[in-house]
């Protein structure tokens, strides 16, 4: 982070917004460089954005804008040991075989519920569903049969399965 400018930096900290997306958008590499020797490999890319939002929300906070770069590491470090700290608070169970199997819907209620949802649809939405899904016609074939263009066909297949899942739910 050498290479970024004093004024750059001394803008950023004034408050200037442009500036200190220049500032974070110049330290987010080497940052993500120190954060990979100090983090949890699938901790990086967290510890180095929430290391980015307290250095935007924290810049004018700074003294001396000299130091920012030994700061902003120091955050880096930081925000990784955080992760560290929560990482090793998660509990770890191991699978037990009595795992149940997916609650299921007994067939007749759910071709009861599929029906009324396909009889709730106004006509020419339930008729698109029915020539698609259960005759198993293409998009061009329905276009042909109902007399009407393929983009409306597939409109009126989207609305209807909308309508539908809103119905079921």
């Amino acid at each position: 982070m050498q290479s970024l400018c004093q004024t750059e930096l001394a803008a950023a900290h004034g408050g200037d917004r442009a500036a200190l997306d220049r500032v974070l958008r110049h330290s987010r590499q080497h940052l993500r460089r120190y954060a990979e020797y100090h983090c949890v490999i699938n901790d990086v890319e967290d510890a180095v954005q929430e290391s980015l939002i307290t250095v935007s929300r924290r810049l004018c906070d700074l003294r001396l804008v000299e130091c920012f770069t030994s700061w902003a590491f120091r955050i880096v470090k930081r925000e990784c040991n955080r992760l560290k700290r929560a990482r090793c608070q998660w509990r770890h169970e191991e699978l037990r075989e009595e795992i149940l199997p997916p609650a299921r819907r007994d067939n007749l209620d759910l071709r009861r519920d599929c029906a009324a949802a396909l009889e709730s649809l106004p006509a020419h939405y339930r008729e698109v569903i029915l020539l698609r899904d259960l005759e198993g016609l293409s998009i061009a074939e329905m276009a042909a049969q109902l007399s009407t263009t393929p983009e409306t066909i597939k409109a009126r297949l989207h609305r209807a399965r909308v309508m539908a899942r809103e119905y079921l739910a």
